[in-house]
């Protein structure tokens, strides 16, 4: 059974820092297109980074470029989110996902990820 974690999220005030880690497991991802996506209550989902397999050119959401860092360690089957200076508006539900079908360039075609994780809830108070 194919299987997406994540772990990492939490409460934290204004400008702090949270880092995000999402294992696999079922079946390795080391040529997966691997991505974060969040949705906030009353909210549409939207990405807000993508890597692929080797890790080159990251795609990141224009409200989060500069904070946040995607990365990951293949040997690990695992992508993490580094979320730095954090503000309210980043407050969501963060989900990992992989496109299992396509092992090129990082994209946020959201259909086109067909595995997802449960989720982890990232609250951040002014």
């Amino acid at each position: 059974q194919v299987q997406l974690v994540e772990s990492g999220g939490g409460l934290v005030q204004a400008g702090a820092s949270l880092r995000l880690s999402c294992v696999a497991s079922g079946r390795t991802f080391s040529s997966d297109v691997l991505g974060w996506f969040r949705q906030a209550p009353g909210k549409e989902r939207e990405c807000v980074a993508a890597i692929n397999w080797n890790s080159a050119n990251p795609y990141y959401a224009t409200s989060v470029k500069g904070r946040f860092t995607i990365s990951r360690d293949n040997a690990k089957n695992t992508v993490y989110l580094q979320m730095n200076s954090l503000k309210p508006e980043d407050t969501a539900v963060y989900h990992c996902a992989a496109d299992t079908g396509y092992s090129g360039y990082a994209h946020c075609t959201e259909r086109k990820y067909d595995y997802w994780g449960q989720g982890t809830q990232v609250t951040v108070s002014s």
